[in-house]
């Protein structure tokens, strides 16, 4: 009786153990953009009403590991050791500080003081917007510090460098290294097709903010990404075709107060089109 006991015992065991194992859910699968030459990340302006710890729980739910890092995050005048730690912290949420801006930049100290921040920070991309007599200047810092020198774009809201066509025009004569953040909305809300610009320009382009606006007039607005009127799969397709190897970050615009299911809306929606045009 005792060894028919053990028996039984030890046959429940193995059934209880099988189908525990054959039950086991399989794991999460990688991002669709593991794969790709680009990657998916956050511009840091979005988060201008929340503190670094809120911006890095939320890349951390939505599994994104790149951040355009802004100064109300990491102040000009952050020390060595502030800074030191700030990047310690992406690093516990597997984030990587990718580059700063945008900055404006006015006078020539404040260009100096924006090549001397991201020195500091130990970034090699500037997002900025320096106003146009700046731009021989910003052409001599490029070649001092070995930076790329990207200028975001604005479309139709303020004077300086509207769409993509605008900043080529600009730079083209100047050093290489200095090209453009290419705002998707904002180059559509000045009229102009940023897949084709894309295509034109993509050896300039060095960093892109990715996200949807209802029209291509300055009265067209920021809306989650597949809600407006950018077609998102044609400029996935292009980013494929040229090749483009930085970073696609999410400037999320639309009720800035809370735009957290916006922002979940929108890297899910790009992420699906990353994976169905593959």
């Amino acid at each position: 009786m005792k060894n028919l006991t053990i028996f039984f015992s030890s046959m429940f065991f193995l059934l209880f153990s099988f189908s525990a194992f054959s039950q086991q859910r399989p794991g999460e699968q990688p991002p669709p953009e593991t794969g790709e030459p680009f990657k998916v990340g956050m511009a840091g302006y979005t988060f201008v009403k929340f503190d670094l710890d809120k911006t890095l729980e939320t890349l951390e739910k939505a599994d994104v590991h790149y951040l355009c890092i802004k100064d109300f995050h990491l102040p000009f005048n952050s020390t060595d050791q502030q800074i030191a730690d700030f990047h310690a912290k992406l690093k516990a949420k597997k984030v990587t500080g990718y580059a700063v801006g945008p900055i404006y930049m006015k006078t020539e100290e404040e260009v100096d003081r924006a090549f001397d921040y991201a020195k500091r920070v130990g970034v090699k991309l500037i997002v900025g917007v320096p106003t146009y007599e700046l731009l021989p200047y910003v052409d001599k810092k490029v070649k001092e510090y070995d930076f790329h020198y990207a200028i975001h774009l604005h479309g139709p809201d303020i004077e300086l460098f509207p769409d993509a066509d605008d900043v080529w025009e600009s730079v083209q004569d100047l050093d290489p290294r200095i090209g453009m953040c290419l705002d998707i909305g904002h180059d559509t809300r000045n009229g102009k097709d940023p897949v084709g610009d894309l295509k034109k320009y993509h050896s300039r382009v060095f960093d892109v903010h990715i996200k949807d606006v209802t029209g291509d007039t300055k009265s067209g607005y920021s809306v989650e990404i597949g809600r407006g009127i950018i077609d998102i799969p044609a400029f996935v397709n292009m980013l494929r075709e040229v090749n483009y190897t930085g970073v696609c970050s999410l400037e999320h615009e639309k009720n800035m107060d809370n735009p957290f299911m916006g922002i979940a809306e929108s890297i899910g929606y790009f992420r699906g089109i990353i994976e169905a045009t593959k």
